[in-house]
This record gives C-alpha cells, sequence and structure tokens, in this order.
C-alpha cells in the first residue's frame, strides 16, 4: 500500500452467490435433478475485491448492500473476513441484494439471479473518487463520469467488458480505452468488438487504443501485447479440474493487477493470472474461490512437473516469505453418497 492511497479501487454491482455443482446431466423443464455440491458466498464486484486482497493489495470498494441477510453477510465476509475498505458503500433501506444460482457443468455454468436496479448508481457512491493507484473497471455502452475523473488523478485503469444480449457490439464503446491503461476481453468478446475473426487479429487492433491488450482464451490461455515495454506473450492454460468456472475471469483480472503493480515482466503477469484463475476453479464461488498466496505458494511447492516447474520458476523470488494463512473458501455441502431419488411432494 502507498501512504494512505489504496491500490484498488472497485465499483460495481454485488451479488450473494448459490453455487449448485455436481449435475450428472444438465437440467430440462419439468425435471428435478439432485445436485451433489453446494456453495455460497459473495459475488459480482465481490469477486474482484477479495481475489485482490488475498495478493496483498488494499482495496476501496463502492457498492450496495440490501438491508437484508444477504447483504449482510456479505458485508461481514468482506469486511471482516478479507479486509476490504466500504467506506464508499451503502445500505439501502427496503431494497433487496441481488442473489444469483449458479449451475455449474461441466466447464461452464448456468446463471438465474434475482434483483433490482439499485437506489444508488456507481457516479453517486463513487462523487469524487478517491486516489487510488488502480482501478478494475467493468465498461459499460453508456460511460460513467467517475472513471474519467479517476483518470485524470493519474490512476490507472484496468478494464474489461461483458457479453453483449443486444449482438451490436457498438465499436463506440472502445472509445472508453482512451481513459485506461490496459484492456482484458475475452476471444469471443474481443473479436466481436473489433469486428476481426481470430484472437490476435482482435489482440493487434486492440493494442493499437490501450497501452496493455489481453486477450483471454479460456480452455487455450491467454496472449498479450504490452506496448510500453514493447512485450508480447502467449502462454497456455493450466490442465485442471474444473468444479466451476463461476468468476475465473475476474480473478484472472485482479491477479494480473496484483502482478502489475509489482512491475514483473509481462510473461510473468500472465502466467501468473492464467495460475490463479486456473486455481480458482477448483473451488465452489467466486469470490472466496480466489486462492490468494497462500494458494498460490501451495501449488508452487507441491508442483513436480518439470514442464511448469522451469515455466513458473519465477514464483520462487515473486512468492512472499509470508504467504499468510489459508484462505477461507465459500461454505460448502460436500458431496454425499446418499442421493435422494423420486418425485417431490
Amino acid at each position: 500500500m502507498d501512504g494512505d492511497r489504496p491500490d484498488v479501487l472497485l465499483t460495481g454491482l454485488l451479488f450473494y452467490d448459490l453455487v449448485l455443482t455436481g449435475l450428472g446431466k444438465p437440467p430440462t423443464p419439468g425435471e428435478e435433478i439432485w445436485t451433489r455440491g453446494m456453495g455460497c458466498g459473495p459475488g459480482g464486484i465481490a469477486n474482484l475485491a477479495v481475489a485482490a486482497s488475498r495478493f496483498g493489495l488494499s482495496i476501496s470498494l463502492a457498492t450496495v448492500f440490501g438491508d437484508d441477510f444477504y447483504g449482510a453477510y456479505c458485508r461481514d465476509v468482506l469486511c471482516d473476513q478479507e479486509g476490504v475498505d466500504l467506506s464508499l458503500s451503502r445500505t439501502a433501506d427496503g431494497w433487496p441484494t441481488p442473489v444469483t444460482v449458479s449451475v455449474a457443468y461441466g466447464h461452464d455454468r448456468a446463471l438465474l439471479t434475482h434483483g433490482q436496479e439499485p437506489p444508488y448508481s456507481q457516479d453517486v457512491l463513487m462523487g469524487d473518487p478517491p486516489d487510488a493507484r488502480t482501478a478494475l473497471v467493468h465498461l459499460e455502452a453508456q460511460p460513467r463520469e467517475w472513471l474519467g475523473k479517476a483518470a485524470a488523478n493519474g490512476t490507472r485503469i484496468y478494464a474489461d467488458v461483458g457479453w453483449d444480449p443486444s449482438q451490436e457490439w457498438s465499436a463506440a464503446l472502445l472509445n472508453q480505452l482512451s481513459l485506461c491503461h490496459a484492456f482484458l476481453p475475452n476471444e469471443a468478446e474481443a473479436m466481436a468488438y473489433t469486428r476481426t475473426d481470430s484472437p490476435l487479429a482482435a489482440l493487434g487492433t486492440l493494442s493499437e487504443l490501450v497501452p496493455v491488450a489481453v486477450v483471454t482464451r479460456g480452455g487455450d490461455g491467454a496472449i498479450a501485447v504490452d506496448q510500453i515495454t514493447g512485450e508480447y506473450a502467449e502462454v497456455p492454460a493450466l490442465d485442471t479440474d474444473v468444479l466451476d468456472a463461476t468468476g475465473a475471469g475476474d480473478v484472472f483480472g485482479a491477479s494480473f493487477v496484483a502482478a502489475s503493480l509489482g512491475g514483473w515482466p509481462l510473461a510473468e503477469r500472465l502466467r501468473f493470472a492464467v495460475l490463479a484463475a486456473g486455481l480458482s476453479v477448483r473451488h465452489h464461488g467466486g469470490a472466496l474461490a480466489a486462492p490468494g498466496w497462500h494458494g498460490v505458494e501451495r501449488w508452487w511447492r507441491s508442483q513436480s512437473d518439470p514442464g511448469l516447474r522451469r515455466a513458473y520458476g519465477f514464483l520462487a523470488d515473486r512468492i512472499p516469505a509470508d504467504p499468510g494463512p489459508p484462505v477461507h473458501h465459500a461454505p460448502v455441502t460436500p458431496p454425499t453418497p446418499h442421493i435422494p431419488v423420486g418425485p417431490r411432494t
């Protein structure tokens, strides 16, 4: 932490996530399926907050909590357990905390969400944003006023973007990259917004619009260009069993920021983010699946594969002498051999 200056500034919508895993087959209408695992915890913007905090970064989060059980639970986890600064956040009377049920199947998941538009906008929550080293931002079609203010303060903006349900993929959204230091879309988003037909071509277009461009490729890893240093990097994904992919992209982004604040070479930043995201999918949920330094150190210490030892050898000099205590994973109902059968009455 640089004095009282937050390492990472965040704002966005928070969710209470309930994650169901261990489906034998995809759900179909009119059928009840008993799952073998269940986890719960904060989600949405909390994914970024927890993932970054677990790498020792100071986090200032501006979000809205409902005055209900879900809001109180998420506030307690973020503030008391994860050490996130919530002084910019508000609790809204009579507003329900959004709740998402994530049904994980294979390497993906389906989401069902109940919620309402929050009573406070990002610009109202932020006001004049505090001077922060970085901000992790989810770009939307309508630009946020606070973003320009933060960039003018010298805050380095790391941005991603979501799926466009309208399928219009307005190129005007990319105009906001003039405020950004880095842009980290996935390959489908990158190709759609740049009107290109390959992740590499999309990366080339984006690298002309922002100093650091990253395109994540899921099971194929990630590629990136840093125009400031002149570096290009391409790294594969980890070969890992996927329990729940919820929030993996957020863990990638937060980890990339943590490595960037450390001044690491681009290839190390990219490998570190791929590793953290790969470790996160082994656990339920988004926020509380983030590995932190403890999870990374444990993976490195147990790693015997010669290729991975070479590729990730930089971790020997990067992992802190004290990686901290084990992280808190999502409260989980573990797999059980007894699965009730028959219709519910």
